[in-house]
């Protein structure tokens, strides 16, 4: 009877509250115009590094052919967020449906794997730069670089579609409220409704944990491994111009990693029964607006081919409203 009477309580929801935002509306106009500011100096400065990557034949080499796949996760990461936490705050339209809850969860997903695994891979790059300069023409080429990209969308894609899978699985009842700015794991396996103590539910939470945290741990052993072999080739230069010139090359690549990873793995590898809505909300905002606005900055500010072909790229803009 007692079961009989738990399916009839459990529904299928159609759509889903974000309640992750302020109902002041005070509150909500400084946010929106804050996210705002944010999105779009976030687009253009991605967008300009893709420019500049794409129109200079300088920066036609491995490690800004990463950078550019990593200026386009930057450009997709806040689009698949922000639109609907601008139409929150603004319309006060808190509402997403069920299918697209799916597909923002997917999306951000996959786009937050891919980039986990771009990071490993553009730490490598620059581990046979550094330790192994004569061969690198040799070992990284273009045919390389262009089947680790596509490795790292592909396993991003896959691990996405899993992820996606065992959450939307789960039941969700007629308390449909999210406590999160979007839709993603860990606020998603607090609203579901399916019993915590069941063996399914354990065996799906479990499964999340494994993947993201054998994922997440090759790709950062990957980058841990290659930085240890740089650290200690750049240690053993003997000329303080050439440390200067290697720390350089790799410094700005090193922040970046540090800001993503330690973010990315605070909010996916633990179990759900150590959510909390506000940390979450922190950092989530950290890994998913701030980042994707810093990366561009960082490249940009310690990296004077970057810098120069920004100039040539601004200088091309105006000189064409000019003649306009």
């Amino acid at each position: 009877m007692k079961d009989k009477t738990q399916r009839v309580n459990l529904s299928t929801v159609s759509e889903f509250v974000l309640v992750g935002l302020s109902d002041a509306l005070e509150i909500r106009l400084l946010l929106s115009g804050l996210f705002l500011i944010v999105y779009l100096a976030t687009i253009a400065g991605n967008i300009t590094i893709l420019v500049a990557i794409s129109t200079d034949a300088r920066l036609h080499n491995p490690m800004y052919f990463f950078l550019g796949n990593l200026s386009l996760l930057d450009v997709l990461c806040p689009t698949v967020t922000v639109p609907k936490m601008l139409e929150a705050l603004l319309l006060e339209n808190k509402v997403i449906s069920f299918t697209g809850c799916v597909v923002q969860l997917f999306f951000l997903v996959d786009i937050v794997g891919t980039e986990i695994f771009l990071l490993a891979v553009m730490a490598y790059d620059r581990y046979v730069a550094i330790c192994h300069p004569l061969q690198y023409v040799n070992i990284i080429s273009m045919k390389l670089c262009a089947h680790l990209a596509i490795g790292t969308w592909v396993v991003g894609f896959f691990n996405s579609l899993l992820h996606t899978s065992l959450v939307f699985t789960l039941l969700f009842c007629d308390s449909n409220e999210v406590d999160q700015y979007y839709c993603d794991i860990p606020p998603m396996l607090a609203a579901s409704c399916s019993p915590t103590y069941t063996k399914t539910t354990h065996s799906r939470e479990l499964v999340i944990l494994t993947v993201a945290g054998v994922l997440g741990s090759s790709a950062f052993a990957i980058t841990l491994i290659s930085y240890i072999y740089i650290l200690w080739a750049i240690l053993g230069m003997n000329s303080s111009e050439s440390r200067h010139k290697a720390f350089s090359t790799c410094g700005s690549h090193l922040t970046v990693v540090c800001l993503f990873y330690g973010t990315t793995i605070c909010t996916y590898v633990r179990p759900s029964s150590t959510y909390s809505p506000h940390r979450d909300r922190i950092v989530s905002m950290l890994y998913g607006i701030l980042t994707p606005l810093l990366n561009p900055i960082i490249y940009s500010l310690r990296n004077k081919e970057v810098k120069c072909a920004l100039r040539r790229v601004i200088s091309q803009v105006r000189a064409a409203s000019t003649r306009q």
